[in-house]
């Protein structure tokens, strides 16, 4: 089976859960809780589909090694870049489901105090990927 279609598909389902994320935190300021709360629970749909078809393709390519042959600042830049988002990606599907979690029970105080942390730590995973 061909899957070679993965990355720009991951690509594009990051970029829409980025898009779905500041929507989502506009909606929010705005008081459109009901509006809100659908567009992040799509925000979370959308990262939870890009986690699967990641994993997919990393199966399916046998979880090979793709080294960055970048030199100097960049080198570092990119592996500082990489570092945190791999540390902080594993955080994200505990982070939302919390969020979530804490939304729909209607426990708002809780649900913003995780919120003003969580979610930059959510948009920089989706921006970093």
């Amino acid at each position: 089976m061909d899957l070679s279609f993965l990355p720009a598909l991951n690509a594009s389902l990051n970029g829409l859960a980025t898009v779905l994320l500041l929507v989502g935190r506009g909606l929010a300021r705005r008081g459109s809780l009901e509006a809100h709360r659908r567009v992040m629970i799509s925000a979370f749909a959308v990262s939870s589909l890009f986690l699967v078809f990641y994993l997919a393709h990393k199966v399916w390519r046998g979880f090979e090694h793709t080294p960055y042959h970048g030199t100097g600042g960049a080198r570092t830049a990119y592996l500082a870049i990489l570092g945190t988002h791999l540390v902080l990606a594993m955080t994200v599907p505990f982070l939302a489901i919390a969020l979530i979690r804490l939304g729909l029970a209607d426990r708002r105080d809780a649900h913003r105090r995780l919120a003003r942390w969580a979610w930059p730590v959510w948009l920089y995973v989706s921006l970093t990927g």
